[in-house]
């Protein structure tokens, strides 16, 4: 698919089918995530891939409720590692360096013919809890991964006028 028609018909589904992710198109999309640019090439994020239902349950109850999380067959979550960077101000980094690679991610999913939508309704203190992550580690975002079982409306974006400013 072409990179700009890519990015044109990228939607977020909260509707999946009962169908696994191939292993072979999951390792693709980790490798476009570990692609991702990063400051000072720290790496400062970890990827943690949740397939166990009862994994999948927990962080559906983490994220308010938003049911449809559990239905994907697979979760991304994305948690900043501000420990791995040396910079002033490594949380700000980390930040950075985490959203580049679950954007990266999420356009390697669209390219890969499946369906996500990006999950930041939460308590990131409560993941961190429930799902026993590692100390010093912060939830960022959530990408459940599955193929569509939803043809949702476009939205509509704001106009180029009224987002961009020139200073």
């Amino acid at each position: 698919m072409e990179f700009f028609e890519l990015i044109e018909n990228r939607q977020s589904i909260r509707v999946f089918q009962a169908r696994a992710v191939e292993e072979v198109k999951l390792q693709t999309i980790l490798q476009a995530a570990n692609s991702a640019p990063s400051a000072g090439n720290f790496q400062a994020y970890e990827i943690f891939v949740v397939r166990r239902q009862e994994q999948r349950d927990i962080l559906t109850r983490a994220t308010f409720g938003q049911n449809f999380i559990a239905e994907a067959p697979v979760l991304l979550l994305f948690c900043m590692n501000p420990a791995r960077c040396t910079y002033d101000g490594p949380a700000l980094f980390a930040l950075q360096d985490t959203t580049i690679a679950c954007t990266f991610a999420m356009l390697a999913i669209q390219a890969a013919g499946l369906a996500t939508c990006w999950i930041g309704a939460f308590s990131p203190e409560n993941i961190a809890k429930t799902m026993s992550l590692p100390q010093g580690l912060t939830p960022v975002a959530i990408l459940p991964v599955g193929y569509s079982a939803e043809t949702p409306e476009r939205t509509t974006r704001r106009s180029l006028n009224d987002l961009v400013h020139e200073i």
